[in-house]
């Protein structure tokens, strides 16, 4: 029973072919298996990976999209393939942990921000830095629903993830 099964699997991902013998109904089937494996491994993740990014989750997104998509389209071996996806999740959560403990890893593998407006002066130095340009800010002022009037912030900060967050006078 189990033999047959596993001889059914084999058929459908075309376990057995080489690459470029797959044929639509084995990619199709591969896409679908590796796109549902694919997504719980990401759940494993968490949301940081999805929503705003820093490096290092724009890192998995690439490394993790270009390891999985080998298990589709057949040039490297499926299920190890799809276990370097894992352990690519695994290391990214990993490192997120450790993060989270110590600050100063955390600086190490996703950034620090970057104070770019402390009582309504430039912090040109920092702009620099950030490659932030007066444009880039006042566009941000203007995105947290104010006129991108600098006098008035208290505090413009670039996140780690590349956005900027504005505090303003009260």
């Amino acid at each position: 029973m189990l033999e047959r099964l596993w001889s059914m699997i084999t058929s459908a991902l075309g376990l057995r072919l080489e690459s470029q013998d797959l044929g639509v109904v084995q990619m199709s089937v591969r896409a679908l298996v590796v796109f549902i494996l694919a997504t719980l491994m990401i759940r494993i993740g968490d949301k940081r990976f999805m929503g705003k990014s820093t490096a290092l989750d724009v890192m998995l997104g690439i490394v993790f999209g270009s390891v999985v998509s080998r298990a589709i389209t057949g040039n490297a071996p499926f299920f190890p393939t799809l276990a370097a996806g894992l352990v690519l999740v695994l290391a990214h959560w990993s490192l997120c942990a450790i993060a989270f403990r110590s600050d100063g890893f955390g600086k190490i593998v996703k950034g620090s921000n970057r104070t770019l407006v402390i009582d309504g002066q430039i912090q040109w130095e920092e702009m620099k830095r950030g490659h932030i340009s007066e444009q880039d800010l006042h566009e941000a002022i203007r995105q947290s629903g104010h006129p991108p009037d600098v006098r008035r912030v208290k505090c413009a900060q670039l996140e780690r993830d590349g956005g900027i967050s504005v505090v303003y006078e009260t």
